[in-house]
């Protein structure tokens, strides 16, 4: 290292930037690593060409290039692009969160509507059952012999009432093929929001994944989204590397 000259060293950095073989942190890294390589990697021809691939609008702005002036630009704007990214992460988790409680919030109205309609499915069977039971007495009683009277008073109880037992009959048993259907297309509306509800929780679950954060905390054998895999390997690539 010390038998190379200064003009080998800038030239191996700036190749190794232009090629992008060496980005910020490389450079902070080699400026610790040596009195002599921390001179080179704040030369100002180094962090305009990073200037330049990362932020290429700075220096058509930038007139002035005092001593450190280019790395000290690179890091307000490498500052000010994550606080821009942060915010707008936080941004997504909070749009997240309140998507999974307007899709919690539905799945409760569904239940509701659910148990209302099989509580009315279920009445209106009972009452489709008490329909045949008088039906089958009806049919039993015109079977046994009765007195003239008996008949009259019950020809009169029919004649009163307003709606025909067959036409009841026949409106009770499509009132239960329509609570069934609505039945059918709640449950739907049920699972098609529940499965909404479980994709933005993943979604948000892989938003808040801190890959050193929660390593270790989540449990032995859980299920862990391909993202989260893709993740740790780039992870561990890294370390390996």
């Amino acid at each position: 290292m010390a038998a190379l000259p200064d003009e080998i060293w800038r030239e191996i950095l700036q190749i190794g930037i232009k090629k992008s073989k060496l980005n910020y942190k490389d450079l902070c890294f080699i400026s610790i690593s040596s009195k002599r390589l921390n001179q080179l990697s704040n030369e100002n021809t180094l962090w305009s060409s990073l200037l330049t691939l990362d932020y290429p609008k700075t220096l058509q702005t930038q007139s002035t290039t005092t001593p450190l002036l280019l790395k000290n630009l690179y890091k307000s704007k490498f500052e000010r692009e994550k606080q821009q990214k942060l915010a707008s992460h936080r941004r997504a988790i909070l749009r997240i969160e309140s998507q999974i409680h307007i899709h919690q919030a539905k799945m409760r109205e569904f239940e509701l509507q659910l148990i209302e309609e099989n509580e009315k499915l279920r009445l209106t069977i009972d009452e489709l059952k008490n329909l045949e039971r008088v039906r089958s007495s009806s049919i039993a009683l015109n079977n046994v012999w009765q007195p003239e009277i008996v008949r009259g008073m019950q020809k009169k109880v029919v004649e009163q009432c307003g709606v025909s037992f067959a036409s009841r009959f026949s409106t009770v048993k499509m009132e239960i093929r329509v609570c069934k259907q609505q039945i059918q297309v709640l449950d739907k509306r049920y699972r098609d929001e529940k499965q909404r509800l479980d994709l933005a929780k993943k979604e948000l679950r892989v938003l808040k994944y801190h890959p050193l954060r929660d390593f270790r905390s989540l449990p032995e054998g859980s299920l862990v989204d391909d993202s989260l895999k893709v993740q740790r390997k780039k992870l561990k690539q890294c370390n390996d590397s």
